[in-house]
């Protein structure tokens, strides 16, 4: 067994099992509906921009392969970048179960930008907002906390922990490092679905708006009916809903979205949800056509997209690689799940970068957005042992 699993055991797991190398290929997608598991890479998919992902997709299945007829990965926020999915080796519906310890901190947690730091740059973004000619209706601003862990953190340990949320969909994911003799990792656990496609039926269940959950029950009931109550979170969802009706309707024979949305819990987190349905006018619409459409939302990216993605470059000094792009798989027949690649980690040896980010409106108060990305961070810095936030 791995040296940094053999001692220490929590409550969270009732088997264990040999971890692979922490720099071995390996995808996990595990959502309340199904999981799925895999091993190795046989071939890459070239990687290019978002635009040009139905077409290799494509390319590469209609090649003569062996091996699983599947492409797994991710897509990164920044849809002029390069993707990674790659075909693996191997694949199981029933992942492997592995018992973890917390794992051990060093050093202080670095936050990039600073709360007020942040602060400032929505302020900046609101001031723009609020400018009769401006083109924007919303734009999301993200920041990050740095840690260090004492031993390299393996990507399946920091999935365990997160696997406790039967919310959400957790996720480990292989992106291109920086370092090429250090394997890093997308590790996540996401309440956001993208898209979804089976034959000629696409599912969207998009996320925006939303509020810190309580211990309390009282104080989370409240917090609850007071995010439904909110008409600048309702402002906010209306962004996205309506942006991904809009570009899914040409497409469809019909689109149906919830008249309202509803409340979606996780753990930590209260979220106005919107569930959508198309049936595609043609079958052969991709999942990967689809997520080319769709991605950036405005649920991580703002509207209109164009201004949104221009101011973000400018505002944030960390850039988003992965975070807020999209992970999931995507098969020969056109079938996939794509899941918002948010709530989640980069995981480099003994470094890891959590990121969190918020929906600015015009309304926003910059005080309140730096409350909610840091309620957004909760989950992640439980899962490494940290269970205050508020210095950050």
């Amino acid at each position: 067994m791995n040296e940094m699993l053999a001692t220490g055991v929590t409550d969270e797991v009732t088997d264990t099992a040999t971890v692979d190398a922490a720099d071995a290929p390996y995808f996990l997608l595990r959502s309340p509906q199904q999981a799925m598991e895999a091993h190795g890479v046989r071939a890459r998919l070239p990687s290019d921009a978002t635009a040009t992902l139905a077409e290799r997709v494509a390319a590469f299945f209609a090649a003569p392969r062996s091996g699983p007829r599947l492409l797994v990965g991710a897509v990164p926020f920044d849809p002029q970048q390069g993707d990674a999915l790659y075909q693996p080796d191997q694949v199981s519906g029933q992942p492997t179960v592995v018992r973890v310890e917390t794992p051990t901190l060093v050093g202080d947690v670095l936050a990039e930008p600073s709360a007020d730091a942040y602060a400032q740059a929505v302020a900046a973004a609101v001031t723009e907002l609020q400018r009769t000619d401006s083109p924007l209706e919303k734009v999301v601003l993200a920041r990050s906390l740095r840690v260090t862990t004492a031993q390299p953190l393996h990507p399946r340990v920091l999935a365990a922990r997160l696997g406790k949320d039967p919310s959400v969909a957790t996720y480990v994911v292989p992106v291109p490092a920086a370092r090429p003799n250090d394997a890093a990792w997308l590790v996540g656990a996401t309440p956001e679905l993208l898209v979804s496609r089976r034959g000629d039926r696409v599912l969207s269940h998009p996320l925006a708006g939303s509020a810190r959950r309580s211990a309390d029950p009282a104080e989370d009931a409240r917090a609850a009916e007071t995010l439904l109550a909110s008409a600048k979170d309702h402002d906010e969802h209306r962004h996205v809903v309506e942006a991904i009706v809009a570009a899914l309707a040409p497409l469809c024979l019909h689109v149906e979205a919830q008249p309202r949305p509803t409340l979606h819990a996780t753990a930590t987190m209260w979220h106005l949800g919107t569930r959508i349905h198309g049936t595609l006018k043609d079958a052969s619409v991709s999942s990967a056509a689809l997520v080319a459409l769709l991605h950036p939302t405005p649920a991580v990216c703002g509207t209109p997209r164009q201004p949104a993605l221009e101011l973000i470059r400018q505002a944030e000094p960390v850039a988003r690689g992965f975070y807020a792009g999209a992970v999931g798989w995507t098969d020969a027949q056109g079938d996939g799940d794509w899941y918002v690649a948010i709530r989640c980690a980069r995981v480099q040896g003994t470094e890891v970068r959590l990121y969190a980010g918020a929906g600015i409106v015009a309304e926003s108060q910059p005080e309140l957005e730096v409350a909610e990305t840091a309620a957004k961070f909760m989950a992640l810095l439980t899962a490494l042992g940290v269970h205050d936030v508020r210095p950050f």
